[in-house]
């Protein structure tokens, strides 16, 4: 099974992508996160991404930096609180245009760590990939992020690999 597995940065996703690499898994990391402002907030999320991609021997994909696309969908939805419909728009844009990537690129599945934060809901993750699914008929699977270990395993690499930690999600910082 060949998974796509769409970070949203570096901290979130540095457990998982060890995990999948000692088990000898098929994958590759896409980054794809228009949400996030400014600009150079995004691009030392991406360079940190890389890093840690490169870290594991995993292949890195980067796709186009889109935050117009991402303004227009999430318009009116501006104020919205954390896990509220703003995060469901943009956790369906991101987790359907990894899909769409995955079926021309010749992924079997998509899988994310959207939810790996304890700020981020986990059962909204799973419905915006649930409705991204139904349109691209390439199935989601869940990955394990928090339980198991993992969110201790997450803390020590970033410590032990020094990653940058941003203090916010991406669409609202909190300057």
């Amino acid at each position: 099974m060949k998974i796509l597995l769409l970070s949203c940065c570096a901290p979130c996703s540095c457990a998982v992508i060890e995990k999948l690499s000692r088990e000898n898994a098929d994958f590759a990391v896409l980054f794809y996160n228009p949400n996030i402002r400014p600009y150079e907030e995004y691009l030392k999320r991406l360079e940190e991404n890389k890093r840690l991609c490169e870290q594991f021997n995993v292949k890195f994909i980067d796709l186009e930096y889109d935050n117009n696309r991402w303004c227009e969908l999430t318009k009116g939805l501006e104020n919205e609180p954390e896990r509220g419909a703003r995060c469901s728009v943009c956790f369906k844009m991101r987790l359907q245009k990894a899909m769409e990537y995955a079926l021309e690129n010749g992924f079997d599945v998509v899988a994310s760590v959207l939810a790996a934060s304890r700020w981020k809901d986990l059962n909204q993750v799973n419905r915006a990939a649930q409705e991204a699914s139904q349109i691209t008929k390439v199935p989601y699977i869940q990955i394990e992020a928090r339980k198991q270990g993992m969110q201790e395993r997450r803390h020590q690499l970033i410590k032990d690999m020094k990653l940058y930690e941003q203090q916010y999600c991406g669409c609202k910082p909190k300057i």
